[in-house]
């Protein structure tokens, strides 16, 4: 009876801990704003399967990108090999998605949004 081995092992990985930051979830910042979701595809399918890719089309959001992998380790390689990478002369910034930063920006939000609420209540009463 054989014994099962580790997805990492299995797959030629060594059996190694990735730091916490890391995660399938790329985020992409700097693009030239005439790359096409194909040019996406070419350039980041090189490090591994793409689950999806998500591209910016708002006036805020135009230049960015997300870059979801089906492998935490090819996210890894990819974000190792692309970050500082020049496309149409301009240099990739890639990132790990942390929803941490995004769910502290929302706290902070409500936060500010409390402290207002109080200030106008204390005006109101004086």
């Amino acid at each position: 009876m054989a014994m099962s081995q580790p997805v990492s092992v299995m797959k030629g990985r060594p059996n190694a801990r990735l730091p916490p930051e890391v995660n399938r979830v790329l985020f992409v910042r700097n693009l030239p704003f005439k790359i096409s979701a194909d040019e996406m595809y070419e350039l980041f399918g090189k490090y591994g399967p793409i689950r999806q890719i998500r591209m910016g089309s708002s006036k805020a959001t135009v230049g960015t990108a997300f870059v979801v992998y089906d492998d935490i380790f090819d996210a890894k390689n990819a974000c190792d090999h692309l970050s500082g990478f020049s496309i149409k002369d301009r240099y990739l910034i890639v990132l790990y998605h942390q929803t941490s930063k995004q769910l502290k920006k929302t706290d902070l939000d409500a936060k500010e949004q409390e402290v207002s609420d109080l200030k106008r209540q204390r005006d109101s009463m004086s």
